[in-house]
Protein backbone atom coordinates (compact mmCIF):
# COMPACT_ATOMS: atom_id res chain seq x y z
CA UNK A 1 0.00 0.00 0.00
CA UNK A 2 1.48 3.31 -0.52
CA UNK A 3 1.80 5.81 2.24
CA UNK A 4 0.67 9.29 0.92
CA UNK A 5 1.33 12.18 3.21
CA UNK A 6 1.62 15.38 2.74
CA UNK A 7 5.19 16.16 4.64
CA UNK A 8 6.15 13.61 1.26
CA UNK A 9 5.69 16.15 -0.78
CA UNK A 10 7.52 19.35 -1.93
CA UNK A 11 7.19 22.87 0.09
CA UNK A 12 3.84 24.62 0.04
CA UNK A 13 5.65 27.60 -1.68
CA UNK A 14 6.46 25.72 -5.01
CA UNK A 15 2.93 23.94 -4.81
CA UNK A 16 1.32 27.08 -4.44
CA UNK A 17 3.48 28.94 -7.39
CA UNK A 18 2.29 25.40 -9.87
CA UNK A 19 -1.62 26.02 -8.69
CA UNK A 20 -1.11 30.26 -9.49
CA UNK A 21 0.62 29.95 -12.80
CA UNK A 22 1.23 27.64 -15.19
CA UNK A 23 4.74 26.87 -16.02
CA UNK A 24 6.30 26.24 -19.36
CA UNK A 25 6.30 22.17 -20.55
CA UNK A 26 4.35 21.23 -17.72
CA UNK A 27 3.24 17.94 -17.52
CA UNK A 28 -0.30 17.68 -18.39
CA UNK A 29 -2.14 14.43 -19.57
CA UNK A 30 -3.49 14.21 -23.09
CA UNK A 31 -7.26 15.11 -23.10
CA UNK A 32 -6.83 14.49 -26.98
CA UNK A 33 -5.63 11.24 -26.51
CA UNK A 34 -9.37 10.25 -25.27
CA UNK A 35 -12.63 10.65 -27.66
CA UNK A 36 -14.51 13.05 -27.34
CA UNK A 37 -17.95 12.47 -25.22
CA UNK A 38 -20.11 13.19 -28.79
CA UNK A 39 -18.18 9.94 -29.45
CA UNK A 40 -19.71 7.27 -27.72
CA UNK A 41 -22.62 5.86 -29.55
CA UNK A 42 -25.87 7.19 -27.27
CA UNK A 43 -26.83 3.56 -27.81
CA UNK A 44 -24.01 2.04 -25.97
CA UNK A 45 -23.94 4.76 -23.38
CA UNK A 46 -27.64 4.03 -22.47
CA UNK A 47 -26.96 0.44 -22.74
CA UNK A 48 -24.22 1.15 -19.93
CA UNK A 49 -26.62 3.16 -18.13
CA UNK A 50 -29.68 0.62 -17.56
CA UNK A 51 -26.49 -1.79 -16.43
CA UNK A 52 -24.87 0.37 -14.11
CA UNK A 53 -23.54 -1.08 -10.50
CA UNK A 54 -24.83 1.95 -9.26
CA UNK A 55 -27.55 4.45 -10.46
CA UNK A 56 -26.40 8.51 -11.03
CA UNK A 57 -29.21 10.50 -13.03
CA UNK A 58 -26.18 13.19 -13.71
CA UNK A 59 -24.30 10.94 -16.14
CA UNK A 60 -27.12 9.96 -17.99
CA UNK A 61 -26.87 10.50 -21.42
CA UNK A 62 -29.17 12.75 -22.68
CA UNK A 63 -28.60 15.10 -19.45
CA UNK A 64 -24.51 14.96 -19.72
CA UNK A 65 -24.64 15.44 -23.32
CA UNK A 66 -26.98 18.49 -23.09
CA UNK A 67 -24.33 19.43 -20.81
CA UNK A 68 -21.50 19.15 -22.61
CA UNK A 69 -23.21 21.39 -25.74
CA UNK A 70 -24.04 24.35 -24.26
CA UNK A 71 -23.88 24.33 -20.52
CA UNK A 72 -21.66 27.40 -19.09
CA UNK A 73 -18.06 26.09 -18.73
CA UNK A 74 -18.60 22.74 -18.89
CA UNK A 75 -18.57 21.70 -22.76
CA UNK A 76 -15.53 20.14 -24.01
CA UNK A 77 -15.40 17.06 -22.20
CA UNK A 78 -13.56 14.18 -22.80
CA UNK A 79 -14.57 10.50 -22.28
CA UNK A 80 -12.57 7.87 -20.27
CA UNK A 81 -14.13 4.59 -21.48
CA UNK A 82 -13.73 0.83 -20.86
CA UNK A 83 -15.00 -1.49 -23.55
CA UNK A 84 -15.25 -5.01 -23.01
CA UNK A 85 -13.12 -5.63 -26.23
CA UNK A 86 -10.37 -2.46 -26.67
CA UNK A 87 -9.82 -3.75 -30.62
CA UNK A 88 -13.67 -3.47 -31.39
CA UNK A 89 -14.63 -0.35 -29.96
CA UNK A 90 -14.37 1.56 -32.74
CA UNK A 91 -16.43 -0.49 -35.44
CA UNK A 92 -19.66 -0.72 -32.53
CA UNK A 93 -19.09 -4.58 -31.77
CA UNK A 94 -17.54 -4.52 -28.21
CA UNK A 95 -19.49 -3.59 -25.26
CA UNK A 96 -19.53 -0.20 -23.20
CA UNK A 97 -18.49 -1.20 -19.77
CA UNK A 98 -17.24 1.52 -18.00
CA UNK A 99 -17.67 5.67 -18.27
CA UNK A 100 -16.49 8.34 -16.72
CA UNK A 101 -16.42 12.29 -18.74
CA UNK A 102 -13.40 13.84 -17.84
CA UNK A 103 -11.22 17.30 -17.82
CA UNK A 104 -7.86 17.69 -17.23
CA UNK A 105 -6.23 18.69 -14.03
CA UNK A 106 -5.51 21.85 -15.05
CA UNK A 107 -8.83 22.82 -16.97
CA UNK A 108 -10.47 21.83 -13.17
CA UNK A 109 -8.08 23.33 -10.71
CA UNK A 110 -5.45 25.29 -12.72
CA UNK A 111 -2.83 23.10 -11.48
CA UNK A 112 -0.40 21.98 -14.36
CA UNK A 113 -0.06 18.37 -13.34
CA UNK A 114 -0.57 14.94 -15.16
CA UNK A 115 -4.23 13.60 -13.97
CA UNK A 116 -7.90 13.79 -15.29
CA UNK A 117 -10.80 14.77 -13.04
CA UNK A 118 -14.23 13.78 -13.20
CA UNK A 119 -16.31 16.31 -15.28
CA UNK A 120 -19.14 18.55 -13.98
CA UNK A 121 -22.60 17.54 -14.88
CA UNK A 122 -24.14 20.72 -13.57
CA UNK A 123 -25.07 18.01 -10.55
CA UNK A 124 -23.53 17.45 -7.12
CA UNK A 125 -22.55 13.55 -8.24
CA UNK A 126 -19.78 12.41 -10.67
CA UNK A 127 -19.90 8.21 -9.55
CA UNK A 128 -18.75 6.48 -13.11
CA UNK A 129 -21.24 4.37 -14.77
CA UNK A 130 -19.59 0.74 -14.54
CA UNK A 131 -21.38 -2.53 -15.91
CA UNK A 132 -22.69 -4.75 -12.82
CA UNK A 133 -21.61 -7.84 -14.50
CA UNK A 134 -17.91 -6.46 -15.46
CA UNK A 135 -17.64 -3.61 -12.43
CA UNK A 136 -13.95 -4.77 -11.22
CA UNK A 137 -12.62 -5.41 -15.13
CA UNK A 138 -14.04 -1.38 -16.25
CA UNK A 139 -12.11 -0.18 -13.53
CA UNK A 140 -9.18 -1.96 -14.62
CA UNK A 141 -9.62 -0.58 -18.09
CA UNK A 142 -10.39 2.47 -17.16
CA UNK A 143 -7.02 3.16 -15.26
CA UNK A 144 -5.35 1.55 -18.17
CA UNK A 145 -6.63 4.10 -20.39
CA UNK A 146 -6.22 7.02 -18.27
CA UNK A 147 -2.03 5.85 -18.03
CA UNK A 148 -2.15 5.43 -21.75
CA UNK A 149 -2.97 9.03 -21.82
CA UNK A 150 -0.38 10.20 -19.81
CA UNK A 151 -2.23 10.94 -16.53
CA UNK A 152 -0.63 9.96 -13.51
CA UNK A 153 -4.00 10.15 -11.01
CA UNK A 154 -7.81 10.07 -11.55
CA UNK A 155 -9.86 12.58 -9.01
CA UNK A 156 -13.36 11.48 -9.08
CA UNK A 157 -15.34 14.33 -7.77
CA UNK A 158 -18.28 14.15 -5.58
CA UNK A 159 -19.16 10.00 -5.57
CA UNK A 160 -21.47 8.06 -3.51
CA UNK A 161 -18.35 6.79 -0.89
CA UNK A 162 -20.08 3.66 -0.12
CA UNK A 163 -21.31 2.91 -3.01
CA UNK A 164 -21.06 -0.32 -5.37
CA UNK A 165 -18.49 1.76 -7.66
CA UNK A 166 -16.54 3.41 -5.13
CA UNK A 167 -16.15 -0.26 -3.65
CA UNK A 168 -14.91 -1.59 -7.41
CA UNK A 169 -12.19 1.14 -7.15
CA UNK A 170 -11.04 0.53 -3.79
CA UNK A 171 -10.66 -3.55 -4.39
CA UNK A 172 -9.12 -3.22 -7.88
CA UNK A 173 -6.59 -0.56 -5.75
CA UNK A 174 -6.04 -2.70 -3.21
CA UNK A 175 -4.83 -5.66 -5.49
CA UNK A 176 -2.05 -3.75 -7.19
CA UNK A 177 -1.05 -2.46 -3.33
CA UNK A 178 -2.87 1.08 -3.40
CA UNK A 179 -5.94 3.02 -1.56
CA UNK A 180 -7.77 5.72 -2.81
CA UNK A 181 -6.86 9.24 -1.33
CA UNK A 182 -9.71 10.48 0.32
CA UNK A 183 -9.88 14.84 -0.29
CA UNK A 184 -12.87 15.79 1.33
CA UNK A 185 -15.99 14.14 2.68
CA UNK A 186 -19.47 15.46 3.50
CA UNK A 187 -22.73 14.07 4.49
CA UNK A 188 -25.96 15.20 2.67
CA UNK A 189 -29.78 14.72 3.08
CA UNK A 190 -31.34 11.45 1.12
CA UNK A 191 -34.74 9.96 1.53
CA UNK A 192 -35.89 5.99 2.30
CA UNK A 193 -38.29 6.30 -0.21
CA UNK A 194 -39.59 2.88 0.85
CA UNK A 195 -40.79 3.81 4.23
CA UNK A 196 -44.74 5.57 4.98
CA UNK A 197 -44.42 9.23 4.41
CA UNK A 198 -46.82 10.14 6.95
CA UNK A 199 -44.87 8.84 9.32
CA UNK A 200 -41.27 9.60 7.80
CA UNK A 201 -42.39 13.30 8.28
CA UNK A 202 -44.02 13.27 11.44
CA UNK A 203 -40.60 11.53 12.56
CA UNK A 204 -38.38 13.97 11.01
CA UNK A 205 -40.72 17.14 11.90
CA UNK A 206 -42.65 16.53 14.80
CA UNK A 207 -46.12 17.86 15.34
CA UNK A 208 -45.61 21.16 16.13
CA UNK A 209 -43.74 22.10 13.05
CA UNK A 210 -46.01 20.41 10.89
CA UNK A 211 -49.17 22.07 12.23
CA UNK A 212 -46.98 25.09 11.40
CA UNK A 213 -47.01 24.25 8.09
CA UNK A 214 -50.56 23.11 7.66
CA UNK A 215 -51.00 26.55 8.85
CA UNK A 216 -48.91 28.49 6.30
CA UNK A 217 -50.35 25.93 3.69
CA UNK A 218 -53.82 26.79 4.57
CA UNK A 219 -52.57 31.00 4.19
CA UNK A 220 -51.12 29.87 0.50
CA UNK A 221 -54.57 28.51 0.26
CA UNK A 222 -56.09 31.81 0.13
CA UNK A 223 -54.50 33.03 -2.88
CA UNK A 224 -56.39 29.83 -4.50
CA UNK A 225 -57.01 25.85 -4.14
CA UNK A 226 -53.88 24.05 -3.51
CA UNK A 227 -52.30 21.74 -6.32
CA UNK A 228 -49.30 19.87 -6.62
CA UNK A 229 -48.76 18.49 -10.24
CA UNK A 230 -46.26 16.15 -11.99
CA UNK A 231 -45.18 16.61 -15.52
CA UNK A 232 -43.77 13.67 -17.40
CA UNK A 233 -44.42 13.46 -21.13
CA UNK A 234 -42.02 15.61 -23.33
CA UNK A 235 -45.16 17.88 -24.30
CA UNK A 236 -45.81 18.46 -20.48
CA UNK A 237 -42.06 18.70 -19.50
CA UNK A 238 -41.49 21.08 -22.09
CA UNK A 239 -43.92 23.67 -20.13
CA UNK A 240 -43.26 22.90 -17.28
CA UNK A 241 -39.74 23.41 -17.49
CA UNK A 242 -40.03 27.21 -18.46
CA UNK A 243 -42.18 27.55 -14.88
CA UNK A 244 -39.13 26.12 -13.48
CA UNK A 245 -36.81 28.55 -15.01
CA UNK A 246 -39.09 31.56 -14.25
CA UNK A 247 -39.57 30.46 -10.68
CA UNK A 248 -36.19 30.04 -10.16
CA UNK A 249 -34.64 33.38 -11.65
CA UNK A 250 -37.59 35.18 -9.35
CA UNK A 251 -35.45 36.06 -6.32
CA UNK A 252 -31.96 36.05 -5.14
CA UNK A 253 -29.76 33.60 -7.46
CA UNK A 254 -30.99 36.15 -10.02
CA UNK A 255 -29.43 38.87 -8.08
CA UNK A 256 -26.00 36.66 -7.46
CA UNK A 257 -26.52 36.22 -11.42
CA UNK A 258 -26.60 32.19 -11.03
CA UNK A 259 -30.06 31.63 -11.87
CA UNK A 260 -30.02 29.18 -15.01
CA UNK A 261 -32.45 31.08 -17.41
CA UNK A 262 -29.62 34.17 -17.12
CA UNK A 263 -27.32 32.24 -19.57
CA UNK A 264 -28.09 31.00 -22.79
CA UNK A 265 -26.59 27.99 -23.22
CA UNK A 266 -27.43 26.68 -19.20
CA UNK A 267 -31.23 27.33 -20.13
CA UNK A 268 -30.39 25.25 -23.65
CA UNK A 269 -29.30 22.77 -21.67
CA UNK A 270 -32.10 22.25 -19.16
CA UNK A 271 -34.86 22.41 -21.81
CA UNK A 272 -32.98 19.85 -24.20
CA UNK A 273 -32.12 17.50 -21.10
CA UNK A 274 -35.54 17.89 -19.53
CA UNK A 275 -37.55 16.80 -22.47
CA UNK A 276 -34.86 14.22 -23.75
CA UNK A 277 -34.70 12.63 -20.76
CA UNK A 278 -39.13 12.62 -20.00
CA UNK A 279 -38.69 10.49 -23.50
CA UNK A 280 -37.54 7.78 -21.31
CA UNK A 281 -39.03 8.24 -18.27
CA UNK A 282 -36.20 9.43 -16.87
CA UNK A 283 -37.26 13.51 -16.20
CA UNK A 284 -40.42 14.72 -13.89
CA UNK A 285 -40.78 18.18 -13.39
CA UNK A 286 -42.69 18.74 -9.99
CA UNK A 287 -44.88 22.10 -9.32
CA UNK A 288 -47.09 23.46 -6.66
CA UNK A 289 -50.03 26.06 -7.00
CA UNK A 290 -52.37 28.42 -5.44
CA UNK A 291 -54.86 28.50 -7.97
CA UNK A 292 -53.43 29.51 -11.32
CA UNK A 293 -50.43 30.76 -9.74
CA UNK A 294 -46.75 28.60 -9.75
CA UNK A 295 -45.38 29.08 -6.72
CA UNK A 296 -42.49 26.52 -6.55
CA UNK A 297 -41.12 23.95 -8.87
CA UNK A 298 -38.25 21.45 -9.06
CA UNK A 299 -36.58 19.07 -11.47
CA UNK A 300 -36.19 15.66 -11.11
CA UNK A 301 -34.21 13.12 -12.37
CA UNK A 302 -34.88 9.26 -12.03
CA UNK A 303 -32.21 6.38 -12.64
CA UNK A 304 -32.94 2.69 -12.05
CA UNK A 305 -34.43 2.84 -8.52
CA UNK A 306 -33.43 6.29 -7.23
CA UNK A 307 -34.44 9.91 -8.01
CA UNK A 308 -31.79 13.11 -7.65
CA UNK A 309 -34.00 16.33 -6.75
CA UNK A 310 -31.65 18.52 -9.09
CA UNK A 311 -33.00 22.12 -8.18
CA UNK A 312 -35.72 24.27 -6.92
CA UNK A 313 -37.27 27.43 -8.08
CA UNK A 314 -40.03 29.44 -5.81
CA UNK A 315 -41.78 32.48 -6.26
CA UNK A 316 -40.30 35.01 -3.84
CA UNK A 317 -43.73 36.70 -3.15
CA UNK A 318 -44.61 33.82 -0.88
CA UNK A 319 -41.79 32.89 0.61
CA UNK A 320 -43.26 33.93 3.85
CA UNK A 321 -45.28 30.88 3.30
CA UNK A 322 -42.99 28.58 2.74
CA UNK A 323 -43.46 27.31 -1.00
CA UNK A 324 -40.06 25.17 -1.43
CA UNK A 325 -40.73 23.55 1.87
CA UNK A 326 -44.48 22.87 0.73
CA UNK A 327 -43.04 21.27 -2.86
CA UNK A 328 -40.67 19.19 -1.04
CA UNK A 329 -43.48 17.68 1.25
CA UNK A 330 -45.06 16.97 -1.50
CA UNK A 331 -42.71 15.56 -3.04
CA UNK A 332 -41.76 13.19 -0.46
CA UNK A 333 -44.91 11.50 -0.16
CA UNK A 334 -44.81 11.14 -4.43
CA UNK A 335 -41.87 9.21 -4.25
CA UNK A 336 -43.09 7.49 -1.28
CA UNK A 337 -45.82 5.87 -3.11
CA UNK A 338 -43.83 5.19 -5.93
CA UNK A 339 -42.99 1.49 -6.06
CA UNK A 340 -40.27 1.91 -8.58
CA UNK A 341 -38.32 4.56 -6.11
CA UNK A 342 -36.19 3.18 -3.28
CA UNK A 343 -34.38 6.29 -2.07
CA UNK A 344 -34.08 9.98 -3.41
CA UNK A 345 -30.70 11.51 -3.44
CA UNK A 346 -31.70 15.48 -2.50
CA UNK A 347 -27.73 16.21 -4.13
CA UNK A 348 -28.12 19.33 -2.09
CA UNK A 349 -25.00 20.88 -0.24
CA UNK A 350 -24.16 19.40 3.71
CA UNK A 351 -25.91 21.23 6.32
CA UNK A 352 -28.91 22.66 4.10
CA UNK A 353 -31.63 24.25 6.01
CA UNK A 354 -34.60 23.23 3.84
CA UNK A 355 -34.18 19.99 2.97
CA UNK A 356 -31.71 18.11 5.79
CA UNK A 357 -35.02 18.93 8.75
CA UNK A 358 -37.09 17.11 6.09
CA UNK A 359 -35.18 14.02 4.56
CA UNK A 360 -33.13 12.42 7.85
CA UNK A 361 -31.01 10.10 5.62
CA UNK A 362 -27.85 10.80 4.80
CA UNK A 363 -25.47 10.24 2.21
CA UNK A 364 -21.47 10.14 2.52
CA UNK A 365 -20.37 12.47 -0.75
CA UNK A 366 -16.74 12.64 -1.02
CA UNK A 367 -13.76 13.82 -3.68
CA UNK A 368 -11.21 10.85 -4.01
CA UNK A 369 -8.01 10.58 -5.68
CA UNK A 370 -6.98 7.35 -7.32
CA UNK A 371 -3.62 6.83 -7.77
CA UNK A 372 -2.47 5.38 -11.70
CA UNK A 373 0.71 3.52 -10.38
CA UNK A 374 2.25 1.61 -7.70
CA UNK A 375 4.60 3.63 -5.89
CA UNK A 376 4.08 7.27 -8.24
CA UNK A 377 6.28 9.73 -7.58
CA UNK A 378 3.96 12.42 -8.96
CA UNK A 379 1.11 11.17 -7.13
CA UNK A 380 2.09 12.79 -3.24
CA UNK A 381 2.74 15.92 -5.58
CA UNK A 382 -0.89 16.13 -6.76
CA UNK A 383 -2.08 15.45 -3.99
CA UNK A 384 -0.37 18.17 -1.84
CA UNK A 385 -1.29 20.67 -4.75
CA UNK A 386 -4.92 19.78 -3.92
CA UNK A 387 -4.98 20.01 -0.33
CA UNK A 388 -3.03 23.30 -0.72
CA UNK A 389 -5.88 24.73 -3.07
CA UNK A 390 -8.86 23.90 -0.55
CA UNK A 391 -6.66 25.36 2.46
CA UNK A 392 -6.22 28.80 0.44
CA UNK A 393 -10.16 28.74 -0.43
CA UNK A 394 -12.03 27.26 2.32
CA UNK A 395 -12.36 30.48 3.99
CA UNK A 396 -14.04 31.84 0.97
CA UNK A 397 -16.53 29.25 0.54
CA UNK A 398 -17.27 28.58 4.21
CA UNK A 399 -18.46 32.65 3.63
CA UNK A 400 -19.99 31.95 0.44
CA UNK A 401 -22.08 28.59 1.87
CA UNK A 402 -23.31 30.68 4.99
CA UNK A 403 -24.58 33.35 3.28
CA UNK A 404 -26.48 31.02 0.88
CA UNK A 405 -27.67 28.89 3.52
CA UNK A 406 -29.39 32.03 5.03
CA UNK A 407 -30.62 32.61 1.29
CA UNK A 408 -32.28 29.47 1.22
CA UNK A 409 -34.02 29.50 4.32
CA UNK A 410 -37.08 31.27 3.41
CA UNK A 411 -37.69 28.94 0.31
Amino acid sequence: MVEITNSAVVGQASVKDLIVKRPQGAASPDVDALAPLTAIAAGQWRALAERAVEPNGYYLPDWELAVNASARGRTGVAALGAWSDAALALDGTASLIGLVPVISLWRAYRIPLPAFVSADPYGTLCTPLLDRGAADDAVTRLMQQARKAGAHALILRDVSLDGAAMNSFTEILQQAGMRPLLLQSHVRACLDATRDADELLREALGAKKLKELRRQRNRLAEHGDIHFDVARTAEDVGSAVEIFLNLEASGWKAKRGTALIQDDGDAGFVRRAAIALADSGQCEIVSLRAGDTPVAAAVVLRHQDRAFYFKLGVDERFAKLSPGVQLTLDLTRHFCADPAIAMADSTASADHPMINPIWRGRLAIGDVLIPLRRGDAVVPLIHAALTLRSMLREPARRAAHFIRNRQEKSA
